[in-house]
């Protein structure tokens, strides 16, 4: 099987964010970058998949900056065979990153089998990019999946909807499937597994190279902004009796005027 994972690369969610110059991003100078959190799900699925079809490939497909490869690395590290890396900026939007991952496949020259990502970024939390991908190739797709079962090229998955409750729907291979957290527990990279990563192949590309251009940008961001920064808490002595209920008075009276939360 030829196995394809989307990752994307997403700040640290300890790293300290701050608007750049022109507010159209953040500053990523002294980002620290990690592989997104459900795309680990996807990675350590397609090596599940991979161990029960032998002779079966996975190879890491992601779209952003070249300044740091960590996602790809960390990808291959857990036991993905190759990578491709499609250089472009780091605040593309999600159709021009999925017509940008459809023409990374293509270019391949791998007809793909099965097709994971994980159902959503942390950072922009879009959940937008393994649907158009999907529709971008005509293949069927599921998201926000925490069960996979595998017989021949028909697959059944279980996917988590609100209330707690459980859908299962069964496909035919090729598909993209977009995972959530449950569906396994991604490995951690071995020491071996982090030296032999350095040597994988990891394919370089541009936009150009895949077909995207700046037309196919659908959405555009301005004006980052930090949220306000909270006003300074208020403190109340009410240890004298006598003064309680004045206190309580005056703390009723700010969170019906002032906080409006009663």
């Amino acid at each position: 099987m030829n196995i394809f994972v989307c990752v994307k690369q997403v700040p640290d969610t300890e790293t300290k964010v701050q608007p750049n110059g022109d507010k159209t991003f953040i500053e990523t100078s002294s980002i620290k970058w990690i592989m997104n959190p459900y795309d680990e799900f996807a990675v350590e699925q397609a090596l599940l998949v991979k161990a029960a079809n032998a002779g079966s490939t996975v190879t890491v497909v992601r779209v952003g900056g070249v300044k740091d490869t960590e996602a790809l690395r960390t990808a291959m590290a857990m036991g993905a065979d190759e990578a491709i890396l499609v250089e472009a900026e780091d605040n593309l939007d999600s159709y021009s990153i999925a017509k940008a991952l459809k023409g990374a496949i293509e270019k391949s020259d791998k007809t793909p089998d099965l097709i994971l990502a994980g159902k959503q970024g942390i950072d922009d939390d879009c959940l937008q990019v393994p649907q158009i991908l999907a529709e971008m190739m005509n293949l069927p797709s599921v998201s926000v999946i925490v069960g996979f079962e595998q017989d021949g090229d028909k697959v059944t998955v279980k996917r988590e909807v609100e209330g707690g409750a459980i859908e299962i729907y069964e496909l035919s291979t090729p598909c993209v499937l977009a995972t959530n957290k449950g569906i396994n527990t991604p490995r951690y990279a071995s020491l071996p597994g982090i030296m032999k990563a350095k040597r994988k192949p990891m394919q370089q590309l541009t936009l150009a190279d895949v077909g995207v251009s700046a037309d196919d940008r659908k959405v555009k961001y301005s004006d980052f902004q930090l949220p306000p920064e909270k006003p300074a808490g208020k403190k109340f002595d009410a240890m004298d009796e006598g003064e309680q209920q004045k206190v309580v008075a005056e703390v009723v009276g700010l969170l019906r005027n002032e906080a409006k939360v009663i």
